[in-house]
């Protein structure tokens, strides 16, 4: 990726650092990058402002085998904001966007509870005039996104750089200690406002030790349901353009499409779905034209593509978390614009 003229490529190395381990201290990654600590603190303390960044917890329900849903729900345009907003109140929505102009609303879900998705799909959604019709598509693999996110700058560092700052594997004993227990909730109640709190301030919200604070929060990452995130805006680094993309491809094709999108720099998130298209892609990309040449040359040349739809994405509403003030993503500019599944 070039260089834009604000950010230069230790900004690039820090970000990317991040990516790969959100709760690296500032020493260990100026070690890494050759550079002290202070300044990788002071460089992080510009990038907070000049680019929204933040760094969070999230909760992965693929380990913990919850379902997942995207909604795309057709709305009055007098209505879209309200609707939204409402949505993003929830705290089983972890998406929002409004698409189509803003007549279209795209709702990502993830449900705790066998159940709880008809409460809102079968429940509150059809009982609201402004919505016109509702498309609800489970969630059936993910072949791209989540921890393993969209990064315009993925070579920034060197292959040593990344081994360096690579947390270790997950041990397959760490499966068994996914599930999320009475002191666990707390404990990612604070990550979900700040990913790099402190192991004192875990202990604290949560009522262990600090030690045993720290064993579990190793234990949740390792298993997989917990990761640390970085959200940032990618307007800032010239990625201006979002859109989903519905593609319908033949059964004998879905793997193989699936696949070959999800290996695309462009691609945020991909996922095999439910419904009347049975892929869903998420683009993040410098301008429409970029959009295009991905479907003219990229799903164009796939083989057993039937049909494509695609939703450009007006705004965020929602990014992982909401207040109501109506900030996105719990920061008070603007929420990250690219997407983690």
């Amino acid at each position: 990726m070039a260089e834009s003229h604000t950010f230069d490529a230790l900004d690039l190395q820090l970000l990317q650092a991040l990516q790969l381990d959100g709760r690296a201290s500032y020493s260990r990654i100026g070690a890494v990058l050759g550079v002290s600590d202070q300044t990788v603190a002071r460089r992080l303390r510009r990038l907070g402002s000049a680019m929204d960044l933040r760094i969070v917890g999230v909760r992965d329900g693929v380990p913990l085998g919850r379902d997942s849903w995207t909604l795309r729900l057709r709305i009055k345009l007098d209505a879209a904001d309200a609707v939204a907003r409402a949505l993003a109140r929830r705290p089983d929505t972890s998406w929002i966007g409004l698409a189509a102009g803003g007549t279209e609303i795209i709702c990502s879900t993830s449900f705790s509870r066998a159940g709880d998705h008809e409460e809102l799909i079968l429940g509150k959604l059809p009982r609201t005039p402004s919505i016109t019709d509702i498309r609800a598509h489970q969630i059936l693999h993910r072949f791209f996104g989540g921890p393993t996110g969209w990064f315009a700058a993925a070579d920034a560092l060197t292959p040593e750089q990344a081994a360096a700052l690579t947390p270790r594997a997950a041990a397959e004993e760490d499966g068994a200690r996914a599930a999320h227990g009475p002191a666990d909730e707390a404990l990612l109640r604070v990550l979900e406002r700040d990913g790099r709190a402190p192991v004192a301030e875990l202990a604290r919200a949560s009522g262990l030790s600090e030690s045993a604070a720290r064993r579990r929060l190793d234990q949740l990452l390792r298993s997989g349901s917990l990761y640390i995130d970085v959200e940032y805006s990618t307007a800032a680094l010239g990625y201006t353009t979002r859109a989903l993309l519905w593609v319908t491809a033949e059964p004998r094709a879905l793997d193989a499409v699936g696949r070959a999108l999800a290996a695309r720099p462009e691609a945020a998130a991909v996922f095999a779905t439910s419904g009347e298209s049975n892929v869903m892609a998420v683009l993040v990309c410098r301008g429409v034209a970029e959009v295009y040449r991905f479907l003219t040359e990229v799903v164009g040349g796939l083989d057993g593509v039937r049909h494509v739809e695609v939703s450009p994405v007006l705004r965020n509403v929602k990014q992982l978390t909401y207040d109501d003030a109506g900030h996105r993503g719990g920061h008070p500019r603007t929420g990250r614009t690219g997407e983690r599944g």
